[in-house]
């Protein structure tokens, strides 16, 4: 991930009620939830949604899919890890004993990671 896609990613994070939608979305899985039930659930007007939906999607933390008449949000698994990687590409300067764990807690991270075969 380039840098200026990581800032816009945060700067599209740094916002509380798009912050609380984004977590919503991570919570729902790659399913997602429509727009409309995420703005009831959180009693947000449908237009205000729609504002705060389009600046994740534009920084590309969440996707969307049209069913129907219902637009359905996602996040954007894939962006999220590249994010969560570009902030520890350099960590700890290759002293994983410095960062207390936090490059392992990333990377077995359950929404992180991919599930083992049985």
């Amino acid at each position: 991930m380039e840098t200026n896609a990581a800032i816009d990613a945060f700067a599209a994070l740094a916002q509380g009620t798009r912050m609380e939608v984004f977590r919503r979305l991570v919570r729902a899985g790659p399913e997602g939830l429509p727009a409309g039930g995420v703005a009831r659930a959180l009693e947000i007007p449908a237009n205000t949604m729609s504002t705060h939906l389009a600046i994740l999607e534009r920084a590309g933390l969440v996707t969307s899919r049209r069913e129907g008449r219902l637009v359905y949000y996602a996040a954007a698994f894939d962006r999220v890890r590249a994010l969560i990687g570009f902030l520890l590409e350099d960590c700890c300067a290759g002293n994983p004993e410095v960062c207390g764990g936090v490059a392992e807690i990333a990377r077995q991270a359950a929404c992180c990671s991919a599930k083992p075969s049985s």
